[in-house]
């Protein structure tokens, strides 16, 4: 007791009062650039809403917002689905919601998802966009119009639900976070986004072939299970050299990551509502892609199949190939899935796949996108549908509009694959969640972040590149000030 009496040293006293002062500045530093990035967040949704159609967005606009875009030209009463559009601008939302608790970011999210909910199709997906002109609007068959239509005038309207470009995948998959945030609501425009997303899922299911792949798009439309028998892959003996003009939308699809965003949708499914239905066809989706392996020399994975688990063509610039790209995303997909199920199935296809990439490099960490069924030479593709040799060959537009030639993420995966062999499932899966602790330094780093971000908003709210709006770079920015919130409310909570 007489030791804690005693007067602290004046030059003690004079230290312990600047370090309190540095830490009270520091303190009061963050209190501020948190405050602001509440702020610029706010100021982000309110222009977003300001320009939203019916609650939905496509990718870019003009500043004086007379030009708008998505994958293609558009109008002031279309929305977007393929990303960056609607539901990756929600999700943004949600982000911004759980940080915060602000209930306007959920308010921007339910109108995102109404957005959706009214654009959804009778086969249960989304189109790339849709435009809510009252006349343009009949054009689709939607999931309300259900069973008020005649089937020879339902025929006559657009009804593809797209899992090309994680389209609809990717709209479920928000509204899935919509759904879950909204579990005590009982509004009526909350109970119609529950709908939705109850029949969107039950279709998505629905759309899933007896070996467990997914389709390009689907029309809704049952299928007799007899004419797609489950058999492992196989390369044709003979296959057509030149483009057959064939419809290729219900090939089994791994072009642009299908399968592995339908996996991932059905996973977010299982894990945010516990729909065993959907883990088992997350699984089910896993299972194809082990059977989609080619056989020995070219044990990786083609973009595409027939009914007959062979390689087939898409486009006329898309050969049947085995495919340097898309085989990585497969490998990442299997990794996952172990991880998921503890399954060493899902390991097994990986070192043959490995060992034909380390054969089939086109120079030091480089792969042809496309590699010829047989000879394993790289090939290339073009709108005349044939198939040629070298990128020369090709036509200017489809040699720089296209990714014939990268490294594909390969070193990446190959990193990954021997780091999961070597740490083993459940070591590696604690050091992940380790890596989800907010650290001092990640602090930092994110309060960097967030005040650049901050920095570069201007008095209405938006961050402009090149003179357009773009919705890649809000999403991006709001994603840094949510993450930079969450952070540092988890720090002050001591977490």
């Amino acid at each position: 007791m007489r030791n804690a009496s005693k007067k602290i040293p004046k030059p003690a006293a004079a230290y312990l009062a600047a370090l309190l002062l540095i830490v009270g500045s520091t303190n009061a530093a963050q209190r501020s650039t948190v405050e602001q990035a509440k702020a610029a967040l706010a100021k982000a949704t309110a222009y977003l809403r300001s320009i939203s159609t019916e609650g939905g967005y496509l990718w870019e606009y003009s500043l004086d917002l007379q030009q708008r875009r998505g994958e293609e030209t558009a109008t002031a009463s279309q929305i977007w689905f393929q990303p960056p559009g609607t539901p990756t601008v929600g999700m943004a939302f949600l982000k911004a919601y759980d940080a915060t608790g602000d209930r306007q970011f959920l308010e921007a999210a339910g109108a995102a998802a109404m957005a959706c909910a009214r654009s959804q199709l009778e086969s249960g997906g989304w189109d790339y966009k849709m435009d809510f002109d009252p006349e343009k609007m009949r054009a689709w068959y939607l999931r309300t119009d259900k069973g008020k239509l005649a089937d020879a005038q339902a025929a006559k309207r657009r009804n593809i639900s797209t899992f090309d470009d994680d389209n609809t995948q990717s709209a479920i998959r928000f509204l899935i976070a919509f759904v879950d945030r909204t579990k005590q609501e009982t509004s009526p425009e909350v109970a119609e986004i529950r709908q939705a997303l109850d029949y969107g899922l039950a279709k998505m299911l629905e759309a899933q072939y007896p070996i467990g792949a997914w389709p390009q798009r689907y029309d809704g439309k049952p299928r007799d299970p007899k004419d797609f028998p489950v058999k492992p892959a196989s390369i044709p003996k003979e296959y057509p050299r030149e483009w057959p003009k064939g419809n290729y939308y219900t090939h089994y699809t791994l072009n642009d990551n299908t399968q592995r965003d339908c996996i991932r949708t059905m996973l977010e499914a299982y894990h945010t509502l516990g729909r065993k239905d959907c883990y088992d066809a997350a699984k089910k989706g896993g299972d194809f892609l082990i059977l989609a392996q080619l056989p020995p020399p070219q044990s990786a994975w083609a973009q595409q199949y027939n009914a007959n688990n062979e390689p087939a063509w898409a486009r006329a610039f898309e050969p049947p190939a085995v495919c340097g790209g898309e085989s990585v995303g497969v490998m990442r997909m299997l990794i996952d899935l172990y991880l998921e199920t503890g399954e060493e199935k899902y390991l097994k296809p990986i070192p043959a796949a490995l060992d034909w990439f380390d054969r089939s490099q086109i120079a030091p960490n480089r792969w042809a996108r496309f590699y010829e069924l047989g000879t394993n030479k790289p090939i290339y593709g073009d709108r005349d549908g044939k198939i040629h040799y070298t990128l020369e060959e090709i036509s200017a537009e489809r040699a720089s509009g296209y990714g014939w030639e990268g490294n594909y993420g390969v070193e990446s995966i190959k990193k990954l694959y021997e780091q999961v062999r070597k740490e083993g499932r459940e070591a590696y899966l604690a050091a992940q969640k380790k890596k989800d602790a907010v650290s001092d330094s990640r602090l930092r780093s994110l309060e960097s972040s967030a005040k650049s971000v901050i920095a570069s908003q201007d008095e209405q709210g938006r961050w402009i590149q090149s003179n357009r709006i773009r919705m890649r770079d809000f999403v991006k920015n709001m994603e840094i000030l949510s993450d930079y919130l969450a952070a540092a409310g988890k720090k002050a909570a001591g977490q």
